[in-house]
């Protein structure tokens, strides 16, 4: 059972990184999309366990995330990829910031950053974690008032 639920949990992780999560439902419907059997009663326990918090705009974020999800928001005007690495432009003398907030977040797809004064260089373990690595900042800058 142990395993089954940090299975679950690490398969939530993923979810509400990759893909804007507005409700429990949509959780457990993604979660049944991969294989996971469970209710909405498992889920909010799942929630309430890994300490998920609801932005304003109403989207599921990783508590871990909220740091990350603050300095995004407000600093960081692009994000692109070349290969493995990914390229951060945020506003001037705010990229180690930004590089501290992406380091602390442990996301499993990246290896390490260094930071300028408005660009932060992430390299990643590869070109698909790269892009799920943009896809998580631009969700987070999507957030924006």
């Amino acid at each position: 059972m142990v395993k089954r639920r940090n299975n679950r949990q690490d398969a939530i992780r993923d979810i509400v990184r990759g893909k804007s999560i507005r409700t429990q439902r949509t959780l457990v419907d993604e979660l049944r999309s991969i294989g996971f059997n469970c209710t909405q009663a498992t889920v909010s326990r799942d929630i309430a366990d890994m300490g998920l918090r609801k932005l304003s705009e109403g989207i599921y974020v990783l508590a871990e995330d909220l740091h990350l999800q603050r300095m995004v928001s407000e600093f960081v005007d692009s994000v692109e990829r070349a290969d493995n690495l990914v390229v951060i432009k945020s506003q001037p003398g705010t990229a180690p910031g930004v590089a501290a907030a992406v380091d602390a977040a442990s996301l499993p797809e990246v290896k390490g950053s260094v930071a300028g004064n408005d660009t932060v260089l992430v390299v990643s373990g590869g070109v698909e974690a790269a892009q799920d690595l943009v896809n998580l900042v631009n969700k987070l800058r999507d957030t924006r008032k």
